[in-house]
């Protein structure tokens, strides 16, 4: 006789999954367009020894010194390519490509938003901040343009590689897939971002050359390469933490398995139909 109760309650704590992954990639991502490049920081400073010297530009460092600068918006980006990866290996491809599709309609949908506040007339003497509104605006409208155009294509082969490698080592050494998977996608995501910013006049007036166009986007992707390798071991900790509430990776559904009064498919608490 199935239990129906410890069915519904593993359908709960796998929806539950879900929908929180989701909804640390939509924020991560939201706040990441909103953010932008409207400020550059300092992660670290590094003295370098005098070998290095000839081969570190003197744009990124002042004298022996290097400086790690990257948009402040881009601190939110590596947890998206995290997200995406433990939704594949938990949910499946279909899922997470869709979980990158919502997240480009979300940010049109931000823009929209922002766009009818920027039009429609403010009312004065009530509002607190309207030229910061602005300039956030006029920044937000070039970062998430060219952001969207990047995050499609960099999220979608991240999707796609993940897969490659899960189907290549069928299904053994996650760490395989979610680095290699996530450090191309990445480089492709930070090359394409920041080009698109460079050759529309959205980065600092100090930014006039190849050569410094250059330098900020392997600023980006060295970031989000030692970010890539720091989120290993949490993707193996959610992964094992979770691992009874995935779905069958073939059949790539919460919902939409038949009832025969078994799992047939493999997948966990299969419900029958109300």
């Amino acid at each position: 006789m199935p239990d129906f109760k410890n069915q519904k309650a593993k359908h709960y704590k796998r929806d539950a999954l879900f929908l929180s992954l989701v909804g640390i990639f939509l924020t991560a991502l939201v706040m990441g367009n909103i953010i932008g490049t409207t400020k550059f920081i300092t992660l670290f400073n590094l003295d370098l020894p005098g070998w290095m010297l000839p081969i570190v530009p003197e744009m990124i460092r002042d004298s022996e010194t290097y400086t790690m600068t990257i948009p402040a918006g881009l601190l939110a980006f590596p947890v998206t390519f995290l997200a995406t990866d433990m939704i594949c290996e938990l949910f499946g491809r279909k899922k997470a490509q869709l979980v990158v599709w919502l997240g480009l309609f979300m940010n049109l949908f931000m823009l929209l938003v922002m766009t009818a506040a920027y039009y429609l007339p403010d009312t004065t003497g009530v509002s607190g901040g309207s030229d910061l509104f602005d300039g956030v605006y006029g920044f937000m409208v070039g970062n998430t343009i060219g952001s969207m155009i990047a995050y499609i294509t960099a999220q979608t082969i991240d999707v796609r590689l993940f897969h490659f490698w899960k189907n290549f080592t069928k299904g053994r050494h996650l760490w395989l897939r979610n680095n290699g998977s996530t450090m191309v996608s990445q480089f492709v995501d930070s090359a394409a971002i920041t080009s698109i910013l460079y050759f529309s006049g959205n980065l600092g007036d100090h930014v006039t050359t190849i050569g410094a166009l250059i330098i900020l986007i392997l600023n980006a992707y060295l970031f989000k390469f030692l970010a890539a390798l720091i989120d290993t071991p949490i993707c193996y900790g959610v992964i094992k933490l979770f691992r009874n509430y995935h779905e069958d990776p073939d059949g790539n559904a919460l919902y939409e398995a038949d009832w025969h009064g078994d799992t047939k498919s493999g997948a966990v608490g299969d419900l029958p139909a109300k």
